[in-house]
């Protein structure tokens, strides 16, 4: 999120029907949001340029650039939250959301608590899980005898987690593969710290999806299998292994 960003996040939408687009509009500037709109998909990338949102609501099925093209676009300059919503359920329009960098999608019709809800939800995951604190000193022991071992000294933590040149730093949330800096989406950062929290734990999709998305019913676990396909293609294929019938687990240092 920008530095200088008001207490509630900008919203760029971008959405061709105009009643859906004022519609989503009113309900989320009733929510506190300040939005800005755009009626097809090279006036949402002009707009994003102009107003640098701290998120953008984009719908797939956009005139001039659709909305996987714009996804793709706003993703070569930015890792900010991006939300897809379509009418439509093909899988296939789900994928291809989601495979050209979108963080989640929703369905349309929704109610506008549901949507803030999902807005709320991606806007979290920019605050990443904040680094494990260091443990507490032990205290001094009183009058130890001549004889008894001083207590050890706390082991300093270490903020850099390495897994065969794969390095998550969780206190500046930089990845590097082989020393070279990787970026990743909020979403592909919250997922990596999770794997790297527990390596070589089969991570079963639903406990992803309740710990990355915060959905704590059955989603659709399409957007943990494209999330983790996206992950893959940044830090190295083989580095999370797919256990079949029960979700994914990270591969432990060699």
């Amino acid at each position: 999120m920008n530095p200088t960003a008001p207490s509630h996040p900008r919203i760029l939408i971008v959405e061709d029907d105009e009643v859906i687009r004022e519609a989503t509009r009113m309900a989320l500037e009733r929510y506190g949001f300040p939005v800005s709109t755009a009626a097809d998909g090279l006036e949402g990338l002009e707009m994003f340029h102009a107003e640098r949102p701290d998120l953008v609501l984009l719908d797939v099925m956009l005139p001039l650039l659709d909305g996987v093209g714009l996804c793709r676009r706003i993703r070569e300059e930015s890792q900010l939250p991006i939300l897809m919503m379509s009418a439509r359920t093909d899988p296939v329009d789900v994928v291809s959301g989601l495979e050209a960098g979108a963080d989640d999608y929703v369905v349309k019709p929704f109610e506008s608590a549901v949507l803030v809800a999902r807005i709320r939800t991606v806007l979290r995951r920019i605050r990443v899980v904040p680094a494990a604190p260091a443990p507490s000193p032990a205290p001094e022991p009183a009058a130890p005898e001549p004889t008894a071992p001083e207590p050890a000294a706390p082991e300093p933590r270490t903020p850099v987690r390495s897994f065969d040149g794969l390095e998550v730093d969780t206190d500046s949330m930089e990845v590097r593969v082989h020393g070279r800096l990787v970026p990743l989406t909020p979403t592909e950062l919250r997922l990596l710290l999770e794997f790297t929290a527990a390596p070589g734990i089969v991570l079963e999709r639903a406990v992803l999806l309740e710990r990355v998305w915060d959905y704590e019913w059955g989603a659709d676990t399409r957007v943990v299998d494209v999330h983790v396909q996206r992950l893959r293609a940044k830090i190295g294929g083989g580095r999370i292994e797919t256990v079949r019938g029960f979700g994914y687990k990270l591969r432990r240092s060699e």
